[in-house]
């Protein structure tokens, strides 16, 4: 498969995946406030994964965003798990966000020159 392609299906699927935290978002809105926050950002984040489909070139910023920010986001909640400050079902969404950070990290397209590509003139 083209990697091109894969990038473009991990992108629908966790855009998808984080639009469809809307359902939670306003569930939880008036029971836990700041869990609602923060679905809100994935929420719009998974917007602007769907969005970069388009030109993944082009959506670089927002693609390496979310693969570091849920690289971190695991670390964080792993560790919270591991020394009992949340409970150990979290660890399912410590491995998925750990998960879309590689698929995305190793997926993510390359960085474009700036300058431009050198021609030889004929002469």
């Amino acid at each position: 498969m083209n990697r091109e392609i894969a990038l473009k299906i991990v992108l629908a699927l966790v855009g998808l995946l984080f639009v469809v935290m809307v359902w939670p978002l306003v569930l939880f809105l008036r029971e836990e406030p700041a869990l609602s926050m923060m679905m809100s950002l994935y929420v719009t984040l998974g917007v602007f994964l769907l969005l970069a489909i388009r030109n993944p070139s082009g959506s670089r910023s927002v693609i390496a965003f979310t693969a570091w920010s849920s690289l971190v986001h695991a670390v964080v909640m792993g560790t919270q798990a591991a020394r009992g400050m949340v409970d150990r079902g979290e660890l399912i969404g410590v491995a998925v966000l750990a998960l879309i950070g590689i698929a995305l990290i190793a997926l993510a397209p390359a960085k474009q020159r700036s300058g431009g590509v050198a021609t030889e003139s004929a002469s």
